[in-house]
Formats: structure tokens, C-alpha cells, sequence
């Protein structure tokens, strides 16, 4: 039996597979501590994990727009949105998570920290106390500290080319000379653990025995060969616990096909994206359901008679009826309608999203518009993907290869072989 201790925060869709893995980890026999904000409370109960809410570090009391560490959509620019990711959550606050991270490390003999990549403040208390670390990213890998891997952010094709190769490199040197505006908050922080200054604010992520990349290499642009100490573990996603049992508000007997639109977990002032889709599918013969997800009022929406908006819905409850999705692009929200089968339309906004869309788009599963579409140009989209068996055939193939990953995970082994 060893002892894990698990950091994240609520920033969306990384939170749950962390947790799914800190399960099966339980399940195995291990004892395991979850520290994250408030809000993400309820989850870990309803999976019985152990859980500790962040008391130094920023902890949000829920899910709302107003409670937002990042507030991604306020940045004008790539670079505004790097130095936001510094100062609000990667450098700015990092001696206060770890803080909270020694304090639990003193409370129990804890065998492993397993952090969420965003968080150096738990890697430098991990440093600090000489427990070893793995970190867990729960979609594609955000730093430009992967060799071959296209750069994040921009939703980049893999280099078929020399000029590729420069260009991906003069992106990837520009990226990570955004971060180290990031340094000196860090080093600030090293210096108050007693740990020496680092040159580059990467340099933190060395302290890694491993780096989980806990989605699809199917689905991934993956380097070959890939180099330590990363490896896929496979994709832990699936809906919210307790959320199996749904009545959808349509007969069974209706016949038109069923276009699901999904919505980010975040709020990303997606709003009149949603109405848009709603106005071009009801122009369409489909009926059409719109799931809002936390941040959004369903008074505020109103659609035609073929369109329905719900709060949530759980999705795997509506992958056998639906023959498509229309999604931000999130990494759950992709690849779980792939795994269906169903091609996907991709209206990216932040974080990772394009990258999905790209990875999508570049093996023929659904197509992407830019996230300011007219209605007119959504509708023309929907009415292609449904028409060109094409994009259902790339679907189901790329889907087939992304479930056989995910019925191969096992996070659970690579962390126990770590320690």
C-alpha cells in the first residue's frame, strides 16, 4: 500500500480524470488525498476520495464566471494570456499552493505528489520535502518542452515540411519566452523554501519522475519515439457521477436526426456563439439539443420549436441517438463523441481547444469554423457533415483507435512504478 497525494484546481475538464484516477488508485488498495478548491468537494465525495480544500492558495467557492481564476476570455492576445497564466495561477500565487501542499505532506507519509501541470507551486513543495513527483495532464501537453510536438495554443498541423520545422520552432521559442515573465514570481517562491533560482521558468517541470499525458496518442500528434519522462496513459474521461438516468424531451419515435451542441464546463463568454447555433439549426430539418453547462442561465436563451436548451445532459446517454456534435472543442467534449462515431463540428475559443480541432480536422472527423460564424455559414456546415459519409466513416476510425487506447489506460500502474 502506498500513499498519493493529488493536486489540481478548477480550471474545467482536467479536474474529473484526475479524480477517476486517484479512484482507481483507492480501488488498488492505496490511500489517497485530493487537495483542489472548494467547489470540486462534491466530486470528490461522490467518488469517495478523501479530499482537502486549497486554505492558502486561491480556492473557488463554485463554478461561476465571477469566481474565474483565469478570466481567459478578458486577454486580447496570446501573450496577455500567457502572462495572465503566470501571475494568476502558474508563478503569482505559488508559494501559497505550496504551502498548502507542505502542510498536507507534514500530516502524513505520502509516498507520491501527483500535480496537475499548471501547478509549480506543488512541484517546488514537492522539491522541498523530497517526495517524488508525476505530474497528470489531462489533454494535449500545453508547454514548449516536448520535442516534435506542434506548438499549443495555435491549432497546428504537425511539420510536413523544413519551413514547418522553423516555423514551429520560432513559435515555440517565442512561447516560451512569454512564460518567463513568470520567473521572478517563481524564484520568489524557491527562494522562500530555501530551493536555488532557476535560469528558465521549465526548469521547474525537471523535478518530474514522470509526465502523464493522459490522453488518446491516437488522438495526439504524438513524437516518435516519445522522450522521457513523458508517456500516454490513455484518456480518463466520462460524465459526471450520478448523472446516468436522463429522459430526453423528444419521442422515440422521432425520426430527424439529432444534432447535440455542447458547451464549455467554463465560462468563456460563449453566449452568442450558442445562439448563433441555435439559430442555424433552426433552419435545418434536425431536432437539436444545447447543453449550457454550469456558468449559463437557461432564461437566457430561447430557441425555435426544434431546438431544446437544457442546463446538462449527460452524453453518453445521447451517443446512440445523435448523429452529430457541435462542440467548443474541450478535450472530453471531442473525443467522447468520437469515440461514438459521431464527426464533430469545432468552434474553438481558448486554452486548448484549437489543437483539438486541428488533431479533428487533419484525419477527416468533422470540420472547424472560426468561433465568430455566422448562423448562415453553421447551418452550411451541419448540412455537410450530415450529407458526406466522409466524415462519419473518419469518425468512427479515428474513435475505434481512441477507445482502444482508453480500454488500454492505466495511469494507476505507471504512478505505482514511480514510487
Amino acid at each position: 500500500m502506498a500513499r498519493f497525494l493529488f493536486t489540481t484546481w478548477e480550471g474545467g475538464g482536467h479536474v474529473q480524470p484526475m479524480m477517476l484516477v486517484a479512484r482507481g488508485l483507492l480501488d488498488r488498495g492505496h490511500q489517497v488525498l485530493v487537495l483542489s478548491d472548494v467547489c470540486n468537494g462534491p466530486e470528490a465525495e461522490a467518488l469517495g476520495l478523501p479530499f482537502r480544500p486549497w486554505r492558502h492558495a486561491p480556492s473557488r467557492p463554485d463554478k461561476t464566471a465571477a469566481s474565474d481564476l483565469l478570466r481567459d476570455w478578458e486577454a486580447d492576445n496570446p501573450a496577455e494570456g500567457i502572462q495572465n497564466l503566470c501571475g494568476r495561477l502558474i508563478a503569482g500565487p505559488a508559494a501559497l499552493y505550496a504551502r498548502d501542499v507542505l502542510e498536507a505532506l507534514d500530516s502524513a507519509d505520502f509516498d507520491l505528489v501527483v500535480s496537475q501541470e499548471l501547478l509549480f507551486g506543488t512541484m517546488m513543495a514537492a522539491e522541498a520535502a523530497k517526495v517524488p513527483l508525476a505530474l497528470f495532464c489531462a489533454n494535449v501537453w500545453p508547454f514548449p518542452t516536448l520535442a516534435g510536438m506542434p506548438p499549443f495554443g495555435a491549432g497546428m498541423a504537425p511539420a510536413a515540411s523544413d519551413q514547418d520545422v522553423m516555423l514551429h520552432q520560432m513559435v515555440g521559442q517565442t512561447t516560451r519566452m512569454l512564460f518567463q515573465a513568470g520567473l521572478p514570481d517563481l524564484n520568489a517562491a524557491r527562494e522562500g523554501l530555501g530551493l536555488p533560482p532557476l535560469a528558465d521558468l521549465f526548469g521547474q517541470l525537471e523535478v518530474a519522475r514522470g509526465i502523464l499525458l493522459a490522453t488518446s496518442r491516437s488522438f495526439d500528434f504524438a513524437p516518435d519515439p516519445l522522450v522521457e519522462p513523458f508517456v500516454y496513459v490513455g484518456p480518463y474521461v466520462g460524465d459526471p457521477v450520478g448523472s446516468e438516468n436522463w429522459d430526453g424531451p423528444w419521442s422515440p419515435h422521432d425520426a430527424r436526426p439529432l444534432v447535440v451542441v455542447t458547451s464549455s464546463g467554463l465560462y468563456e463568454a460563449q453566449e452568442d456563439l450558442l445562439r448563433r447555433c441555435i439559430e442555424a439549426l433552426g433552419a435545418l430539418p434536425v431536432r437539436a439539443l444545447v447543453t449550457l453547462g454550469p456558468t449559463l442561465d437557461q432564461a437566457d436563451f430561447t430557441a425555435p420549436g426544434n431546438v431544446k436548451v437544457a442546463p446538462s445532459a449527460p452524453h453518453g446517454a445521447l451517443f446512440d441517438k445523435a448523429v452529430l456534435f457541435i462542440t467548443h472543442g474541450g478535450h472530453g467534449s471531442t473525443i467522447r463523441p468520437l469515440m461514438a462515431g459521431l464527426p464533430l463540428l469545432i468552434l474553438p475559443g481558448l486554452r486548448d481547444q484549437r489543437d483539438n480541432a486541428m488533431r479533428v480536422t487533419a484525419r477527416g472527423a468533422g470540420l472547424m469554423l472560426e468561433r465568430d460564424a455566422s448562423p448562415e455559414k453553421i447551418a452550411v456546415a451541419v448540412t455537410g457533415l450530415l450529407e458526406d459519409p466522409a466524415y462519419r466513416a473518419a469518425a468512427a476510425a479515428l474513435g475505434a483507435a481512441i477507445a482502444a487506447d482508453m480500454a488500454a489506460r492505466d495511469a494507476e500502474g505507471v504512478l505505482e512504478a514511480l514510487i
